[in-house]
């Protein structure tokens, strides 16, 4: 979807500052967030696509206003509440007020973390024939979906060239809707910064994003 999440090629947010030494976690609080996230996607209440759609969902002013950790406890909220897992009442009370609703695949226990934070495997069985080779011209689709997306705004339109082909993987675009893995050929594309960027920017810069073939059409 087009959000203030999509932030590739925007400016007058002011320089990147790193942090040196950076911690893990700023706050105690953050780890507990990244251990409910985790814990209930493995437990099935979700996928790591529809985790990131209640992300992008969050007002631009929450968004903007946001540390890292927090916009996952926002989109966690709002996500169990709509599949059914929480209700309103029970989040401003802070604490159960029903009995909860079953998880796909029940408790885990500590023997059962390091698998829970191992990210899973997306590489699937292709259904087709991959319809691009590397060395093709091709153009971004311009394309404005009000759902998830891995297209980011400042490529669609433009041309590029494919550079690596990754094989077939889940699409984001259909698993964050939950209606399936869908699995599509993916495709790295080089892009000449000049033309994302005009006749003002670096002629030396080149811009290299992953595209799913459903992105792309011949050029």
């Amino acid at each position: 979807m087009n959000g203030v999440h999509d932030m590739g090629g925007m400016d007058g947010f002011g320089k990147v500052e790193p942090e040196p030494n950076e911690p893990m976690f700023h706050e105690a609080w953050e780890s507990r967030v990244l251990a409910m996230v985790r814990a209930m996607g493995a437990a099935g209440a979700f996928n790591i696509d529809t985790s990131r759609f209640y992300r992008e969902t969050l007002p631009p002013h929450v968004y903007l206003s946001s540390s890292y950790y927090k916009k996952w406890f926002l989109g966690l909220e709002e996500m169990l509440i709509e599949k059914g897992y929480l209700t309103r009442e029970e989040v401003a009370a802070g604490h159960a007020m029903q009995p909860g609703k079953a998880l796909k695949h029940g408790k885990f226990d500590l023997a059962n973390v390091e698998r829970i934070m191992v990210r899973g495997k997306f590489a699937r069985p292709a259904p087709a024939p991959a319809r691009f080779n590397i060395g093709d011209r091709v153009r971004a689709k311009n394309i404005h979906p009000t759902t998830h997306t891995r297209l980011p705004r400042y490529v669609r339109g433009h041309v590029g060239v494919v550079e690596l082909n990754h094989g077939c993987h889940v699409f984001p675009d259909s698993a964050a809707m939950e209606l399936g893995e869908n699995p599509q050929w993916l495709y790295t594309v080089v892009f000449e910064g000049r033309d994302l960027w005009g006749a003002d920017g670096d002629p030396t810069l080149k811009v290299s994003i992953d595209a799913f073939e459903p992105y792309l059409d011949p050029a």
